[in-house]
């Protein structure tokens, strides 16, 4: 038996508040893999998923503004959700539990508002109609038609896979690929030898564009470069449903229709701190942090580079971009001039698909938050599975009836709706603290340099959101 530090030390269930979710069970915690490569993949869905508009448009169109000076801040946007992401899996990892659960255990309702704060983010199907529109630069078509296709094909993906997550990880990882084909090509045939020479200008001459650009798309790229907001929450979904530690103990979500569906309780389950648990502990925190650092981390900043550099050789300098996915047809035309007729139209499609595999991602993230807290709150006895498929159809339904009523998304909607992933992660950041220092057995907990990360994040995530909010609403009402 592990040392006594405090009361929970020896009986790991105390430290569980109960007032509105069952103690957890006492299991042991699995084996750790032996073949660890098979575990991998919640951190290329992560990449994945977070590889939407930003990656594609954002950074892409701040680097043709102002150069490659601001790359820099994507390697420290990642580096801080890398923390972020990893104390989330702490908690699901030790309890099978996500890390939403874990603050309702602090307070009931705390589930409840961030489901609906990544609700009201991602109600306009914005990725949708952007790969929609990259779709039709390649193919021709009405792209209002094509996104309301692609939103029945997301709902129909996610709802009649056997496994959601295998799903999910299945197109993500094709989506990775689809990328990394296209890095290799680019660097072949549009990068040239000048924009290689200024590569070393993204650590000897970084800058923060401020006064170019402004705070809120400067900080908001910052912040949100490869994930954000809810995303990041449900790094806890995606590692319970691949098995990791004690969420082998946990049924996954299936389709109603195709998949064998499992009861799962509110609670999950914890481990008793005796030297052969906390063996098997330290080798899965070691894989977990290392599978999120290669895949999620490398992949995305790798990404951001490229597509920095790519929009660095095509349209740095150019006046009058515009910053939206019309942004990304000057940049391919351009690119047909460079490489040819054919690498515009393969750059388009990559990025179809790109926006397309993180629309299907947004998707299932925002309807598995939702489901887990509804599941574990308010009703018990219902079954996950059918609650998360019914959130699918139904997000699904209010993006195909806006972009079928022709709205447009409403510019205050569009600023609120920028400023939530920054107030999410700006609370969750503390919330993560809580749980991780109050909730767990002592041995387990964060400490160290881990917790100065947390307080960073806090911080970083306040002054972006109190900036943003500033900056948006006084170009809004000013």
């Amino acid at each position: 038996m592990a040392r006594r530090d405090d009361a929970s030390a020896s009986d790991p269930v105390e430290a569980f508040p109960t007032k509105h979710i069952p103690p957890p069970q006492v299991r042991d915690l699995p084996e750790p893999p032996a073949r660890q490569w098979r575990y991998i993949g919640p951190g290329i869905v992560a990449a994945g998923v977070g590889l939407a508009t930003g990656e594609f448009i954002l950074f892409p169109y701040i680097t043709s503004q102002v150069g490659l000076t601001f790359v820099w801040a994507a390697l420290l946007g990642l580096l801080t959700q890398f923390f972020l992401n990893m104390e989330i899996e702490r908690y699901t990892l030790a309890t099978g539990e996500t890390a939403v659960t874990g603050f309702s255990r602090l307070w009931r309702h705390w589930g409840l508002v961030f489901a609906i704060m990544a609700y009201f983010a991602n109600l306009w199907p914005a990725w949708a109609t952007s790969s929609a529109s990259l779709l039709t630069y390649a193919t021709g078509g009405n792209k209002n038609v094509v996104a309301v296709a692609m939103l029945v094909a997301i709902a129909l993906i996610l709802t009649l896979a056997p496994t959601v997550y295998t799903a999910l990880e299945r197109a993500e990882m094709l989506k990775v690929a689809a990328i990394l084909v296209l890095i290799v090509v680019g660097s072949l045939f549009v990068i040239g030898a000048s924009t290689w020479m200024d590569v070393p200008t993204i650590v000897t001459q970084p800058r923060f564009p401020a006064a170019e650009l402004g705070f809120a798309v400067l900080l908001g790229a910052l912040a949100f470069a490869g994930a954000g907001g809810g995303q990041n929450l449900v790094q806890s979904n995606w590692i319970r449903d691949k098995g990791f530690g004690m969420g082998q103990h946990m049924p996954k979500i299936v389709s109603p229709l195709t998949g064998h569906i499992e009861a799962r309780g509110q609670a999950g389950f914890i481990f008793p701190p005796t030297q052969e648990n906390l063996g098997r502990w330290r080798v899965w925190w070691r894989f977990a942090n290392k599978e999120q650092l290669l895949t999620f981390v490398l992949i995305t900043f790798l990404s951001i580079m490229f597509m920095s550099l790519l929009a660095y050789a095509t349209v740095y300098g150019k006046p009058d971009l515009p910053d939206d996915v019309s942004f990304l047809q000057i940049e391919g035309e351009q690119m047909m001039q460079l490489a040819g007729t054919w690498f515009g139209y393969f750059f388009w499609v990559v990025g179809a698909f790109s926006l397309f595999a993180a629309a299907l991602g947004i998707v299932d993230y925002t309807s598995r938050l939702a489901a887990d807290v509804l599941k574990t709150n308010y009703f018990p006895n219902a079954s996950e599975s059918k609650i998360y498929a019914g959130l699918v159809w139904g997000l699904v339904l209010i993006g195909t009836a806006i972009i079928a009523g022709g709205l447009g998304q409403p510019l205050l909607l569009a600023v609120i709706a920028a400023c939530i992933g920054g107030v999410m992660m700006f609370i969750y950041s503390g919330l993560l603290i809580a749980i991780n220092r109050k909730i767990l057995p002592a041995p387990i907990r964060i400490r160290s340099y881990r917790l100065v990360a947390l307080v960073w994040s806090i911080l970083l995530f306040g002054v972006l959101s109190v900036l943003t909010v500033q900056e948006e609403l006084g170009d809004l009402f000013g």
